[in-house]
């Protein structure tokens, strides 16, 4: 698809306290594999790490979530607030409690939740031009706090996680629940949803989910 750029939105690097790495490689490698640019975003501010070994957090000095976003798109990444919807064609968000706890506060407040200024701000944007977003593992959480009051009401999945389903619903989302190797496509909002590691699964059944997202994203696109 020449000429046509997703954007994706990293938080930092490693599921505890960034973008899971796996969700994250898997969208890249099936984009540049349908032959799209792709331009990676992150917010350039500093957040708590969590290590992953002992899963313990606030051990070690804070981390710029831009930096560590920068490992996982070798170096090419640029602040989220520089992110254009008027400069790119779809958008894809990996999960990782990073979506959860630094592009949005859901881990904390649920459905009272709020979004990175400029995130919502390019979600509503990208929306409003009919462009489509696909959304991985706890990511839909953000489109639902993003479009909440906008009078829409998408269609997402986050698995068979019967708390932050209700959390969505009461969003004003509807949720319907998904295997990790299926999407969810509401085609009316162009909105692509999968849960991957939503469920404690491999990744290869994961890869699939994360393949069918962006096949779904790059035909919405084109339409």
């Amino acid at each position: 698809m020449p000429n046509k750029t997703v954007g994706v939105v990293l938080s930092g690097c490693g599921y505890l306290d960034g973008s899971e790495i796996h969700e994250a490689v898997l969208a890249l490698l099936y984009l540049d594999r349908a032959g799209v640019a792709v331009r990676c975003f992150a917010p350039d501010d500093s957040v708590e790490v969590v290590d992953h070994a002992s899963g313990e957090s606030g051990r070690a000095a804070p981390r710029n979530m831009l930096h560590e976003a920068a490992r996982i798109a070798r170096g090419r990444i640029e602040p989220l607030a520089a992110a254009s919807a008027v400069e790119l064609d779809a958008l894809v968000m990996p999960g990782g409690f990073g979506a959860a706890k630094h592009l949005s506060t859901f881990a904390a407040e649920g459905p009272r939740a709020t979004v990175l200024p400029e995130l919502q701000a390019l979600v509503r944007d990208l929306h409003a031009a009919g462009k489509p977003i696909g959304a991985i593992c706890i990511a839909p959480a953000i489109l639902a706090v993003a479009l909440r009051g906008t009078g829409v009401q998408p269609t997402l999945t986050v698995g068979d996680d019967g708390e932050a389903a209700a959390a969505l619903s009461a969003m004003g989302a509807r949720h319907q629940v998904c295997p990790v190797t299926g999407v969810v496509v509401d085609e009316v909002h162009r909105l692509v949803t999968t849960p991957a590691y939503m469920f404690d699964a491999s990744i290869a059944d994961v890869s699939t989910g994360v393949e069918k997202l962006v096949q779904a994203v790059l035909r919405l696109m084109v339409r």
